[in-house]
């Protein structure tokens, strides 16, 4: 050669290149966690907003059906009133039950007739000594229904709804014996001689047991 020149070999500019794939990378990571909060602050402020909107609220624009608010029961006491703008609970109103009525309320009161004790003790007498009870039985029967009716057959207890000779609760149990229970003291005293013989045995064990514990 007739000159000494140096030859330089030209390399392409590779550094630019060398950095933008990872920098591009971490663009589009940082845009899409960007994208995702600001995704999520809006259904948190507007949770009614047209990314969760129902398909009835696309198809009609109100997901109330023309309605501006909803009510919904919510378990307990408390219901809860749903509007596009937020809810309110508001507590139900309390829900008072007539009282049960009881037998002294019932609207029935004792026939108007004139009680005879005397007959009634002395059918009674009768009716004991037929049971093949000695007369001390029919002592104690007397004692007892002395307590409890004076032998009146329309003899009515208003505060517990008791009635008759050996006052039935209620009155009305004594029509096993008859449907003249109302008026009748022979049907009456049927009735309580047997109720008496089945719960204590004898007019004097009612009458033991009415002693010690004011009722029998």
């Amino acid at each position: 050669m007739g000159t000494n020149e140096a030859t330089v070999a030209v390399r392409p500019h590779t550094r630019g290149s060398s950095t933008r794939g990872p920098v591009k990378q971490a663009a589009i990571v940082l845009f899409a966690f960007a994208a995702s909060v600001s995704f999520l602050l809006v259904n948190v402020v507007d949770p009614f907003s047209g990314a969760t909107a129902s398909s009835d609220y696309a198809h009609d624009g109100d997901r109330f059906g023309g309605a501006e608010v909803q009510a919904y029961d919510v378990e307990g006491d408390y219901t809860m009133g749903v509007a596009r703008e937020g809810y309110v609970v508001e507590k139900k109103p309390e829900v008072r039950l007539a009282p049960a009525s009881t037998s002294s309320d019932s609207g029935w009161a004792p026939p108007a007739i004139t009680p005879d004790p005397g007959s009634a003790q002395a059918y009674a007498a009768g009716a004991v000594a037929a049971r093949g009870w000695p007369s001390t039985e029919f002592d104690c029967l007397v004692a007892l229904w002395n307590k409890e009716s004076g032998w009146r057959v329309n003899a009515y207890n208003a505060s517990s709804g008791a009635y008759g000779i050996p006052q039935a609760l209620p009155g009305s149990k004594m029509a096993t014996a008859g449907a003249d229970w109302e008026t009748n003291a022979a049907t009456q005293i049927e009735w309580g001689l047997g109720y008496i013989q089945g719960r204590y045995g004898s007019p004097c064990g009612a009458w033991a047991h009415s002693q010690d514990v004011g009722w029998y």
